[in-house]
């Protein structure tokens, strides 16, 4: 209302009330931008910011399904080619199929690279020459020898259905740089793990912070494409649901699945416009084609490469959390080999080694290694003694892994087995362990980050875990 001297007020017109008001507007409009970027550094948990300065922003978590093996890949053990053939010297604990043979010495040779000299099997010559960015584990636990409670414990923490995945926690944690994409993203190559889906999922957290499953094909994302005619019509329609949303929140109170429902409705329709910008790779030069082996006449190897360099298009744009799984190879059981070792391990390896080492590479080049965490692991790692003549059973007791950029020291080995890689005798690292030192990169503290449900602070950890700073440049 405006007033007309000392008299009675009269009714403000609508020009003008359009015109007193413009700049208003236009400060809510920012004010909600504001809020979103600001969120790209706080906590959602309590508005928090980072407990502490973060070394890396995103992390790419290369999931090898199934468990390589460490005595053919990053851990060479001489003794088992000196005695290949012979009875096995260590007592063997439980296998998973008991069907134990003599010691199995590695089809492949090792060789060192880089200036840290960092042993590298032939499985891997891509890689290897990425040696001096690479912190390798060799003495990684597990709680359990059995693929799904195992997938599940890599994931989440715990070997049960129904936790937070890593990759929710982070989403959760730290919200995202990206407005028009997923704080979590898992690009999926052809092979879901044993224990499906829940293995990204957001379990008790809200369900915004679940992964995303994105394939490396032209349709990225199921029903994402805009089925209306226009996108003015879809955003009535849009519109229209979030006021029935709104409506039924003020009558039940607060409930996460109707929130998060209006927060991925609304997420998708700025994907639809995002999602095929970021997997056009028509822009990409010819070298980068080359370098993650677009154009390979494998064809496990053109997908893997595709996942990979979408991964970096993903972490360019600031999604906190990428996930590649493994892509369908012929008949391969995934990295499971208790059957065919040198035949399978060899068709895997020519999968993944070169676009690997292209992401880390192209990381490199672009100034997103120093602030990209990029892990590569699988659930467990195998024995080393035959399962029947040419396989190996699953091991949990003792195998490697890797990690790379993102604040860890390059070029270096941490932890070690027996002289038969059985079991870890020297640094032993937990998947706890590997769980905190990820979020400390990240800048968050994994004790402190926590979620009040089941009547107590639940976290990523439980009760367990422990930084490794050794590991840590």
């Amino acid at each position: 209302m405006a007033h007309c001297g000392r008299f009675l007020p009269c009714p403000m017109t609508r020009r003008a009330m359009l015109r007193r008001c413009a700049d208003g507007f236009g400060m809510v409009a920012l004010a909600g931008l504001l809020d979103r970027w600001a969120a790209a550094d706080a906590a959602p948990a309590g508005g928090r910011l980072p407990h502490a300065r973060p070394r890396a922003r995103s992390v790419i978590f290369l999931y090898m399904d199934g468990g390589p093996s460490q005595v053919d890949t990053f851990d060479p053990k001489p003794r088992l080619n000196r005695e290949h053939g012979e009875p096995f010297r260590m007592a063997i604990e439980p296998t998973q199929f008991d069907d134990n043979g003599a010691t199995l010495g590695s089809p492949w040779r090792f060789r060192r690279y880089g200036e840290s000299g960092l042993p590298v099997s032939d499985l891997f010559p891509h890689v290897g020459q990425c040696a001096d960015d690479l912190c390798v584990v060799r003495s990684m636990v597990s709680n359990f020898s059995e693929h799904t409670n195992a997938n599940y414990f890599l994931h989440t923490g715990l070997g049960l259905a129904g936790r937070p995945s890593m990759g929710a926690w982070t989403s959760y944690g730290l919200g995202s740089e990206c407005d028009d994409l997923p704080g979590f993203v898992v690009l999926n190559g052809g092979l879901v793990p044993p224990g499906g889906l829940d293995c990204f999922g957001s379990g008790f957290l809200p369900a915004t912070h679940q992964g995303s499953m994105f394939r490396p094909a032209a349709e990225a994302v199921a029903n994402i494409r805009r089925r209306e005619p226009s996108e003015a019509r879809q955003r009535s329609k849009l519109d229209l649901m979030r006021t029935l949303d709104a409506g039924l929140l003020d009558e039940v109170g607060r409930a996460d699945a109707i929130e998060s429902a209006i927060a991925n409705y609304e997420l998708a329709f700025r994907m639809q416009a995002a999602v095929p910008d970021l997997m056009d790779v028509t822009g990409e030069s010819a070298a980068t084609r080359a370098l993650y082996a677009l154009d390979d006449p494998f064809e496990p190897t053109r997908v893997y490469g595709m996942q990979c360099l979408i991964a970096r298009r993903l972490v360019e744009r600031g999604v906190r959390f990428v996930e590649l799984t493994c892509p369908r190879v012929g008949n391969n059981d995934r990295w499971d080999q208790h059957s065919n070792l040198r035949e399978h391990h060899t068709s895997n390896a020519r999968a993944v080694d070169q676009p690997i080492a292209a992401l880390l590479k192209d990381l490199r080049q672009r100034g997103l290694l120093e602030t990209t965490l990029v892990v590569w692991a699988a659930e467990f790692g195998r024995t080393p003694f035959a399962q029947g003549t040419d396989g190996r059973d699953h091991n949990p007791f003792g195998y490697s892994i890797w990690l790379a950029g993102g604040g860890v020291r390059g070029g270096t080995v941490y932890g070690a087995t027996d002289e038969y890689g059985y079991k870890a005798v020297d640094g032993r690292m937990e998947i706890h362990d590997l769980h905190a030192t990820m979020l400390h990169l990240l800048g968050v503290d994994h004790r402190r980050q926590t979620y009040r449900f089941g009547g107590r602070d639940m976290r990523l950890t439980d009760v367990h875990g422990a930084v490794n700073f050794d590991i840590i440049a």
